[in-house]
């Protein structure tokens, strides 16, 4: 996600980290490079001068607090402007969060505890708003809402059968009328529908619309005084880059918006763009969709975006991932893996947790990692995991609990039943052997948490 962006953004930083003295001269030639990844990334243009001229005036001014060098205060310095041009404002706002996921600044507290909570999705034709739909409905089972649905969409063909077959997946009721055409009654029959069920939340997704259809936007101002929803979230394609802004700023004179969710972030140069425009309206991006699967949709925050695009990392964002999965490890494996006296069958079920998170986000958001394994690598270590896993299925529950069985006449067996060559059974044992060793010798509490948490050795 923003590649090129974020290599951008790290190689002008390079230039800081990696020079012998900071002069003006210097400070020059980093907000050039930034001004060149931002614009590349689709932000305006405008947007690019204020974040570069607060950088300089800042950068030459400003004396850095105490026990913090230049360089590392010229870091902050772009990792603050970054953030309030994506719409932080530095002030602590909470989610109400019924598991208990820690609060995050820069977050919208956006739903009521005690009520029914009406949420009308808006969005123009092809944004991907009934995907979201389904996704911000899993985002919320996940976090301990009941949650209704009702499909509203009477113009696209199959919208219907769309939501209610992804939102089949995760068990969540879908209220529609196929032969109905009146968008705005179905709206009222659907939330009359749930309301003695006691939900927690109530999404209803609407046609697309064009902001130069007043007769659509027009509806929508109907649909939401209909619907008097406490949230109105817009849905904003990511590709289509600052043209966000007017979108944006239409929609929210038809009906006052509380937020957005950006889509289709995980393969376009126009991202940041996207985010940046959104941001100007004052409207807080709530959501960013990261990928095809109904579980990439992230709640979005400006300061760790921007520490993962600098090479921060962001350890929270895997914590939450791994809090989505409801692991309920068995507590001797934990022991087991702690002590360094894993099996292969914990190896195994570490290498399936860290599957289901997704080998690329854990990589992108660990500190010290995110940044520094190439695409090329990525794609390398992945393949590999996927060979360890045949080869580990391929093992009998006695070699799995005891290794050292494995002679080579066992060796030749598992390769032949795995598909895999000798050498690849041979190495998956070596890495296995290297990680409880590294799992012994790890210290501190913190590690060994993280660790437990994705199974990484």
């Amino acid at each position: 996600m923003f590649d090129n962006l974020r290599d951008g953004l790290r190689s002008a930083l390079k230039k800081i980290v990696g020079a012998s003295d900071i002069n003006e001269e210097l400070i020059d030639s980093l907000c050039k490079d930034i001004q060149r990844s931002l614009l590349l990334s689709d932000v305006k243009a405008g947007l690019v001068k204020t974040i570069t001229d607060n950088l300089k005036q800042r950068a030459l001014t400003e004396q850095p607090p105490k026990g913090l060098s230049r360089k590392d205060h010229i870091v902050t310095i772009l990792y603050g402007e970054l953030a309030r041009m994506l719409g932080y404002s530095g002030e602590v706002i909470t989610t109400i969060d019924k598991k208990g996921i820690d609060d995050d600044p820069g977050v919208t507290a956006f739903f009521k505890p005690g009520k029914q909570n009406v949420v009308l999705l808006l969005g123009i034709q092809g944004s991907g708003k009934t995907t979201v739909t389904a996704k911000l409905a899993r985002w919320l089972t996940r976090h301990g809402y009941r949650v209704g649905v009702v499909g509203t969409d009477t113009w696209r063909p199959g919208a219907l059968t769309q939501l209610k077959m992804n939102c089949a997946k995760i068990n969540v009721e879908v209220y529609g009328e196929e032969e109905s055409k009146d968008a705005v009654g179905i709206a009222r029959h659907g939330l009359e529908h749930f309301k003695p069920q006691n939900l927690d939340v109530i999404i209803i997704d609407t046609a697309g619309r064009h902001k130069e259809e007043a007769g659509l936007l027009q509806e929508m101002a109907e649909m939401h005084k209909a619907s008097t929803p406490d949230l109105a979230l817009l849905v904003l394609d990511g590709t289509i880059g600052q043209q966000a802004y007017s979108q944006a700023e239409a929609f929210h004179k038809a009906a006052p918006l509380g937020g957005i969710i950006i889509t289709k972030l995980d393969g376009t140069a126009k991202g940041g763009g996207a985010l940046a425009a959104s941001a100007a309206t004052g409207a807080k991006v709530m959501f960013i969709g990261t990928g095809e699967r109904i579980d990439d949709l992230e709640q979005f925050s400006p300061t760790r975006f921007v520490g993962r695009l600098l090479g921060m990392g962001d350890i929270k964002a895997l914590l939450e991932m791994a809090k989505g999965l409801e692991m309920q490890a068995d507590e001797n494996q934990a022991k087991r893996v702690l002590s360094g006296k894993m099996t292969i069958e914990d190896f195994y079920a570490q290498m399936e947790q860290v599957s289901k998170i997704g080998f690329r986000n854990v990589i992108e958001n660990m500190p010290g990692l995110s940044g520094m394994v190439k695409e090329d690598q990525l794609d390398a270590m992945q393949a590999r995991m996927e060979k360890w896993r045949f080869i580990i299925q391929s093992m009998t529950k006695d070699e799995k609990k005891d290794p050292d069985l494995i002679n080579e006449a066992r060796r030749k067996r598992i390769a032949r039943g795995s598909g895999m060559p000798e050498s690849e059974v041979k190495h998956m044992i070596t890495q296995y052997n290297n990680s409880k060793a590294m799992m012994k010798q790890s210290k501190g509490r913190q590690m060994q948490g993280l660790m437990r948490k994705f199974g990484l050795g």
